[in-house]
């Protein structure tokens, strides 16, 4: 099989989405239709929100960060007419919450003394079961995992009732599957449903959202700044609620797993397993997807080259070397797969929480009520992603050897 060259030879765009980009066009370029301006959204969400002004000081420069976004979307990222229009929204929607976030922070100064205790932390690359064991951990009678919903729109403005506020984030959730069919099958997305972390910290211009959805090789972001808006916006939803246990999740804590951490010591973080003739084309094939959803040129990174298998053997080689908290622990996802209401228990007799039967049975209902291949199947293979499946297998040794990883045929 020959590997992918060009998206456009892989993926076909709905009409309505060709034709969109085409305005672009006739108007002499998609900048000139939707253009990106840091003062202009400024101002314009300023307005929106009738006049706040504050648009916080809790994660350090934001304004340089998102100056500097802007100038990296523009030089590198390719974006089309839809493209832009995506992600204009999210810089708007992300400067009109920071400035209701603040509105509120500095209303109610107690939710800044709010303690993010131990929460359940869940990483590990793509397809090796990490969005399904984040909602069976969320499923917990004693937890809370972030949903769509709240963590796009956490402050009510004008009223807004929390169905105003579950509608209003269609277009940053479901919306991405009505631009490219093909990603309900890589990635359900909807609005009342756990969300990621990479989400949750969209409003502080730092995180890997941005990364996600454009080719910015140039734009560093800044992990720190990131986790001290993800504490931030826990602080608020967290406020006045019963004490839950928080149930996070991203693929790219292996990454910033450092800052992690730093921000939560007591964090419990599980880390996900599988083979990576499993995971590693899959990272290629959901990256290139995103980016595809934004833009016609699309350049996906070398399949030889450094990426998330080489952090995951640099991972189990600083653990081997005791350089990390002795707060990890390990889910194969053979195992989630086998029994996933006993991977769940396993997993909570490692971290010495107390696994409930109320927890166990909803668990077990909610495999029995999920569709299976609901949107279709994510159909990937390691060649058509130009991975060598020997080169691979010989690179992954240290990881799979180290923790047992069960291969795959």
């Amino acid at each position: 099989m020959a590997p992918i060259k060009n998206l456009s030879e892989h993926y076909t765009r709905p009409d309505w989405v060709r034709r969109i980009n085409a305005m672009g066009d006739s108007v002499g370029g998609a900048d000139k239709l939707v253009p990106f301006d840091a003062a202009a959204l400024m101002e314009t969400a300023i307005a929106s929100t009738g006049g706040l002004a504050d648009f916080g000081a809790f994660d350090g420069d934001w304004h340089g960060r998102l100056a500097a976004l802007i100038a990296a979307l523009e030089a590198t990222g390719r974006l089309h007419a839809l493209g832009r229009l995506m992600t204009r929204q999210e810089l708007l929607r992300g400067l009109r919450t920071r400035l209701l976030l603040t509105r509120a922070r500095n209303g109610t100064p107690a939710i800044a003394d709010e303690t993010i205790e131990a929460p359940l932390v869940i990483t590990g690359p793509p397809r090796s079961g990490t969005s399904i064991l984040f909602e069976l951990l969320a499923l917990d009678p004693h937890a809370r995992a972030p949903l769509s919903w709240e963590v796009l729109h956490p402050v009510p403005f004008g009223g807004a009732s929390e169905a105003a506020r579950v509608a209003m984030s269609e277009c940053e959730q479901e919306f991405w599957a009505d631009v490219q069919p093909e990603f309900a099958a890589i990635h359900e997305l909807r609005s009342d449903l756990p969300v990621e972390c990479v989400t949750l910290a969209l409003p502080g211009f730092s995180g890997g959202h941005w990364q996600m959805i454009a080719e910015i090789p140039d734009w560093p972001g800044d992990y720190p700044a990131t986790m001290d808006y993800h504490r931030a916006l826990l602080q608020t939803l967290q406020y006045g609620s019963p004490a839950q246990t928080w149930v996070l999740k991203t693929p790219l804590y292996l990454v910033f797993i450092d800052e992690l951490f730093a921000t939560y010591p007591d964090a419990w973080v599980v880390h996900t397993h599988r083979d990576p003739l499993k995971t590693e084309p899959s990272s290629f094939s959901t990256l290139g997807t995103v980016r595809w959803q934004r833009s016609d040129d699309v350049q996906l990174p070398d399949p030889n080259g450094p990426g998330l298998g080489d952090m995951m053997i640099h991972l189990a080689t600083r653990r081997a070397a005791g350089e990390l908290p002795d707060r990890i622990v390990d889910s194969h996802f053979k195992d989630l797969v086998a029994d996933p209401a006993a991977a769940v228990e396993q997993l909570y007799d490692q971290m010495q929480r107390p696994f409930l039967d109320a927890h166990a049975d909803a668990i077990r209902r909610y495999i029995a009520a999920k569709p299976k291949g609901k949107f279709g199947t994510h159909k990937y293979s390691a060649e058509e992603w130009g991975f060598d499946p020997a080169k691979l297998r010989q690179k992954m040794l240290p990881y799979t050897d180290h923790y047992g990883v069960a291969l795959e045929g």
